[in-house]
């Protein structure tokens, strides 16, 4: 679901940025007071628990890969606001350092996943939890319908903004400048993965979280529970200790996240397209439908726009694949928190 560069015209990129705009605006107003103490914690091991989470890829219907994305417990803990800043961190630090989405596109990513992810996910669970006491089942299901639906609605709209590229924008010979397959087949080829895969693997985790939480934690699923009572504890780096454990164990098991074989769909390279064996399996994902002879120009002309420090988790200074995706997820982990420590720290100091 990440969006590389290439794949989305430059309107719109820049569209999709200006419209997560206000969203980002509107988060930071709201949680400027609260970002220099509590929060930083909490922002910081959700933020860095969705970027953990994304790199665990997971085999889908096709060939293809997908994973799950932890928007949904972000916003079930934090709210709306917050989830969309945590989840937007991890998105661009993916983007700059890992090369896991494009730098044009991360507008667009953050509109998918932070945004529309975040939005619906608080929307669900808050409309089937209702006023549910913080320790009712009702409200692991409501956390369950809310990661599904989520990372679901998030892709349909990945989708249609791949969709929409070929009927937009096109060369004089009608060739596809940029994302090359139409509604019709980016929709489905999209959305059977994450309907039968990875939404369900988005449901499991957002629901055991939260049953996690209601016995571990209660008070941290207050936010979005107005009228319920729990005993609220202090929401500072001693306090989240389990959390930051759970994600430490994710973290050493991350190497498990490179055995599902093959690419998300969307997420080719201009080289896979003039490769035998590449453009296979593009068509498999595809309904079938045989990828452009070579790469869309579009395509060509900005997928070479940044090239990250560690792409793809790999850093090119170690031989070992295994060790180079661990390494990646500590170094993801630990520029999450540092974000969140300086924009607290400027806070403060203002």
């Amino acid at each position: 679901m990440h969006i590389p560069d290439g794949y989305l015209s430059p309107s719109t990129c820049a569209g999709l940025c200006a419209a997560s705009a206000p969203f980002w605006y509107v988060s930071l107003r709201r949680l400027k007071r609260a970002l220099h103490t509590r929060l930083v914690p909490l922002l910081s091991v959700f933020a860095a628990f969705s970027f953990i989470v994304m790199m665990f890829n997971l085999p889908l219907p096709g060939g293809t890969t997908g994973h799950a994305v932890g928007v949904a417990v972000a916003a079930i803990v934090l709210g709306p606001a917050a989830s969309i800043l945590a989840i937007s961190t991890a998105l661009v630090i993916q983007a700059i350092f890992f090369g896991d989405g494009g730098i044009t596109a991360i507008g667009a990513n953050c509109f998918n996943m932070a945004i529309i992810g975040s939005l619906v996910a608080w929307a669900v669970y808050r409309l089937i939890s209702g006023r549910a006491p913080i320790e009712s089942p009702r409200r692991v299901i409501a956390a369950a319908f809310a990661g599904y639906l989520s990372i679901n609605v998030a892709a349909l709209a990945a989708a249609v903004e791949f969709g929409i590229q070929p009927m937009l924008f096109h060369d004089a010979s009608g060739a596809p400048l940029y994302a090359p397959y139409p509604l019709h087949i980016a929709i489905p080829a999209m959305m059977i993965g994450h309907l039968t895969v990875a939404g369900l693997a988005e449901l499991v985790i957002t629901a055991g979280v939260v049953a996690y939480l209601q016995r571990a934690d209660p008070g941290l699923l207050l936010n979005t529970a107005p009228g319920a009572t729990a005993d609220p504890r202090t929401s500072g780096w001693t306090s989240t200790k389990p959390l930051w454990i759970a994600l430490a164990v994710l973290m050493v098991l991350t190497p498990l996240g490179i055995l599902a074989a093959g690419s998300a769909w969307g997420e080719w390279s201009p080289e896979d397209f003039t490769n035998p064996s590449a453009r296979t399996e593009i068509a498999t994902a595809s309904r079938n439908a045989a990828p452009p002879v070579n790469a869309p120009a579009g395509m060509q002309r900005l997928a070479s726009f940044w090239t990250a420090p560690m792409p793809r988790y790999a850093p090119p200074f170690l031989k070992s694949a295994s060790f180079g995706y661990l390494l990646s997820a500590l170094a993801g982990t630990g520029l999450t928190i540092l974000v969140f420590l300086f924009a607290g720290w400027i806070l403060n100091r203002q």
